[in-house]
């Protein structure tokens, strides 16, 4: 996620600022989040349930995390999936090019998260891009107790479950539930799906 600034002053957004990889960018957020918190590589592991040594390895930039392994981590430093990716400075306005945003895959790569949330603070609110392949299925953890999800669908359809229960979702419909337990997104059709996600976590502190 690249972040321009303008002000009063008409700062404007430079493009010739050198790009920096996702991997790089995570790991360097992960490092100052970690350590802010006064956490060891130890102390996150236990509490997040992600081993040492991939923090590690996230923390030089040599691995790039799943989806799955950054919502972990997320939640055992109380902060949004998009501080990861975040790159900015406190001003009245930032502005976040949308080709200069970073995206996150899953494994597969058949599920995307693209944060449009233009901060790298901590926040409750997390306002996301999601991608969904056809014919694919992306399984979700219950999110901190208390956080709910807001879907809107975009394009193409979307079969989401929420507990045990299976709802469909067309272009223009809404939903909004309880993440905090087991969840998954499914798109049925042979057309990418596009939908935003605005995720509410309680827990942070806004």
């Amino acid at each position: 996620m690249r972040i321009s600034l303008v002000t009063s002053n008409e700062r404007q957004y430079d493009d010739a600022e050198p790009e920096v990889e996702i991997s790089t960018l995570v790991g360097e957020n992960l490092r100052k989040l970690r350590t802010r918190q006064g956490l060891s590589l130890e102390r996150l592991a236990k509490a997040s349930g992600v081993s040492r040594a991939m923090l590690g390895q996230i923390e030089l930039g040599r691995s790039a995390p799943s989806i799955n392994l950054l919502w972990k981590i997320a939640r055992s430093l109380n902060v949004p999936i998009s501080v990861f990716v975040a790159s900015g400075v406190d001003s009245d306005i930032m502005i976040q090019r949308a080709h200069r945003a970073k995206v996150v895959n899953s494994a597969n790569g058949r599920f995307s998260i693209r944060s449009v949330t233009p901060i790298d603070r901590t926040n409750r609110e997390d306002l996301a891009e999601v991608r969904l392949s056809p014919k694919s299925l992306e399984e979700e953890d219950a999110h901190p107790a208390g956080s709910t999800e807001l879907l809107v669908i975009i394009r193409g359809v979307l079969e989401l479950r929420v507990g045990g229960s299976w709802h469909c979702l067309e272009k223009g419909d809404s939903a909004l539930f309880n993440a905090d337990v087991p969840h998954a997104y499914r798109n049925p059709g042979l057309d990418e799906t596009t939908f935003f996600m605005m995720t509410v976590n309680p827990t942070l502190k806004g």
